[in-house]
């Protein structure tokens, strides 16, 4: 698509999964065809939060998602921490840079092996803007198989601001989205319990305006926070807020 048009398409998105299908698309014609999204709410100074609480969206194999993801190795790669301390886009030869220097870390050199043995060897990170020390979100761009970084830089001195524009846009549409972590999203029940909870009512008042027993509410509740994974109720509302699953217009 054209830039226009993807930016038509963006707006009119209603699903996450439509959305991330038409990034990979578009991403791919510029010849980035391997995307890793990443976006936490609950990082630290020492830590990203609980990993089940990331918005992670991807078309790499999954074997390299269970290498990168799954063993840790996410949290050494040297563009991973260079997104937390920047916002913007970098290229990947500063990975390069880094090696030559002898500024890699045993760890960061682990990721970076790794990465060559599944052809991850060229490509950008874009950082986005944060409202919050909490919040950061970022995405991997790698090249096609076969790409040097010189080519991939060439490519993204022509239509670099354009790449920054669409994936800045995708993010916050993104974070407009509902979100389910996997096996861990909210039955209509819930959804509706935890919304008047919001609204202020009562486990009573709940009761009567769904039709059901007080006992019942309580049930819906007591699953909310389990699929939610928090300990009170309160918690649950502000987690599903997060992850836009409170007032969901139904399809």
């Amino acid at each position: 698509m054209k830039l226009t048009e993807y930016l038509h398409f963006i707006a009119d998105c209603r699903s996450l999964e439509e959305l991330w299908v038409g990034h990979v698309e578009q991403m791919a014609q510029y010849g980035l065809d391997r995307l890793i999204y990443g976006y936490t709410r609950y990082k630290t100074e020492t830590s990203f939060g609980d990993p089940d609480d990331f918005v992670i969206l991807s078309n790499h194999s999954n074997e390299y998602i269970s290498g990168f993801m799954h063993t840790g190795l996410y949290f050494h790669a040297p563009m991973t921490r260079w997104a937390l301390e920047n916002e913007g886009a970098c290229s990947w030869r500063e990975v390069q840079k880094m090696m030559a220097n002898q500024e890699l870390s045993t760890e960061g050199r682990k990721v970076i092996d790794f990465n060559i043995r599944m052809e991850l060897t060229a490509g950008y990170t874009i950082s986005f803007h944060s409202i919050s020390r909490r919040f950061k979100g970022a995405i991997s761009l790698a090249a096609k198989r076969g790409q040097t970084q010189d080519d991939v830089d060439d490519m993204w001195s022509e239509y670099g601001e354009d790449i920054i524009l669409i994936n800045n846009i995708t993010h916050l549409k993104i974070l407009s989205l509902p979100y389910s972590p996997p096996n861990r999203g909210l039955t209509k029940r819930q959804r509706e319990a935890l919304q008047w909870v919001g609204d202020g009512k009562t486990t009573q008042d709940i009761a009567i305006l769904m039709g059901l027993t007080s006992a019942t509410v309580e049930k819906h509740l007591r699953l909310a926070r389990d699929a939610l994974s928090v300990e009170t109720t309160a918690q649950a509302v502000l987690k599903a807020a997060l992850q836009n699953q409170m007032f969901v217009m139904e399809a």
